[in-house]
């Protein structure tokens, strides 16, 4: 059975979200950040799992679900970061971010019997899901992060492997991405929190 790995930042104002500011303040933004890592853990909580990891840059809070590992970030960059996070698997692994909060049981419900990856793009040409059969991370390091070309990069590393492609989804990184996402998963915590925050300020 597959590992679930989210990789994740504690939700403190400044330090996660800042793009949605403006027009959402620090605190507002990171009270986003935390709905969208609640909807995120929610779904891997419900997802059949070998293990639930969180790897996790900060403190754990009263959002993290009961069944979680909780590993701490290495140092480095993303690229290092991620590639450790598969270092500590020892079988099929599916790793996502804390970006996409309409994400479902049953996207993440993978099989590897017959390939040998999953990749899940994003919309802004990263990607917000990937899955190794055995995890390598050499298949990570050194794959430019945050840049319109990562996810193309990212794919590119998995040549000559058996990969299965998930649907696209929309990472939320600015306003107009959160008001996309919150319609395409209206009845989570991110859509909850966007609406009242949205109501509070008067956007």
């Amino acid at each position: 059975m597959t590992t679930l790995l989210v990789i994740a930042k504690e939700p403190r104002p400044g330090r996660v979200k800042t793009r949605l500011t403006p027009p959402f303040t620090p605190r507002e933004a990171a009270a986003l950040a935390e709905a969208s890592l609640a909807d995120t853990l929610d779904a891997v909580a419900r997802t059949p799992a070998r293990r639930r990891v969180l790897v996790l840059e900060g403190e754990p809070g009263p959002w993290l679900p009961p069944g979680f590992e909780v590993v701490r970030q290495c140092a480095g960059g993303l690229d290092e970061r991620l590639a450790a996070a598969f270092a500590g698997c020892d079988g099929p692994a599916l790793l996502i971010g804390m970006d996409t909060p309409q994400v479902t049981p049953a996207l993440l419900t993978v099989d590897f019997a017959d390939c040998d990856a999953y990749f899940g793009p994003a919309e802004d040409g990263g990607f917000w899901a990937l899955g190794l059969t055995a995890p390598d991370p050499a298949l990570l390091l050194g794959v430019p992060m945050s840049t319109p070309s990562t996810g193309a990069a990212q794919r590119a590393r998995l040549a000559g492997l058996k990969v299965r492609d998930l649907p696209p989804l929309r990472d939320v990184d600015t306003a107009d991405d959160a008001a996309v996402v919150a319609r395409a998963a209206p009845g989570g915590h991110f859509a909850t929190e966007l609406a009242r925050l949205s109501a509070t300020g008067a956007r």
